[in-house]
């Protein structure tokens, strides 16, 4: 089987964000940069079928240079092989068209992608590769197992879980409870020094002109002042909830 897991390069979630020329580019100057939560989870599920099922096991991202090292920390987690495509991730249409291409170019079985990014929340690149792709799609995948070309996967729905068959192949939208943060991998050195001789193939981008263009950013407006009532002044509370919060 090979399994194709898409790895998006994004802020760690303790990074301060700011931005820049008049609040419509992301400022990138002092930020940690780490593999999305969504795909690691992704890449840790890969890894158990690589070892349980002899997968071969390719990393992708579209963007870069500055994204390497992420595919290389990826690549000393245990992944095969990755691949770049040089072009910046600014719209998700177009990363998904260029993600079509390597899986069509690849003919890779499973496509494993976060359900989305913790950098834009688009939420839309898993469904459009599969749409582009002819796959099947499953979202919000919390298991997974395959036997041959059968699969079954196990979805969160609202309130609860839906478990679904289908064949390959096949492109998830993955999150935590593909695998538990307790299962995820930390690099050792040894995985660290293989990944230096694992290939890192660069392609060229095709199709390039975005669908669609960020305008303006803007932060959450910052949290007001706290008023504390003492308890034993209810009236007060309720003249400030229905005066100035206007609640009730």
């Amino acid at each position: 089987m090979k399994i194709l897991v898409c790895i998006s390069h994004v802020p760690d979630t303790t990074s301060k964000i700011n931005f820049t020329d008049d609040n419509s580019k992301f400022d990138t100057n002092g930020v940690q940069f780490v593999i999305n939560p969504n795909d690691e989870f992704g890449l840790t599920r890969a890894m158990w079928f690589k070892e349980q099922q002899g997968a071969n096991v390719t990393v992708v991202n579209v963007g870069g240079p500055e994204t390497e090292p992420t595919l290389r920390k990826a690549l000393a987690i245990g992944a095969d092989a990755a691949i770049r495509v040089n072009m910046d991730a600014t719209d998700g249409f177009s990363v998904a068209k260029q993600l079509a291409n390597v899986v069509k170019e690849g003919g890779y079985d499973l496509v494993i992608a976060g359900r989305e990014s913790i950098d834009y929340n688009g939420g839309m690149v898993p469904g459009m590769v599969a749409g582009l792709t002819d796959a099947n799609f499953v979202n919000k995948c919390i298991g997974l197992t395959v036997e041959g070309s059968s699969v079954t996967a196990v979805r969160e729905i609202d309130g609860g879980k839906e478990t679904v068959s289908t064949t390959l192949p096949l492109v998830i939208g993955g999150q935590k409870g593909l695998v538990e943060e307790s299962d995820l991998r930390i690099p050792n050195m040894r995985g660290i020094m293989m990944a230096r001789k694992k290939p890192l193939t660069v392609i060229e981008a095709n199709d390039t002109t975005p669908e669609t263009t960020s305008v303006k950013f803007e932060k959450p407006a910052p949290k007001g002042a706290v008023k504390l009532v003492s308890p034993d002044n209810l009236d007060e509370l309720i003249d400030l909830l229905h005066n100035e919060a206007k609640v009730i």
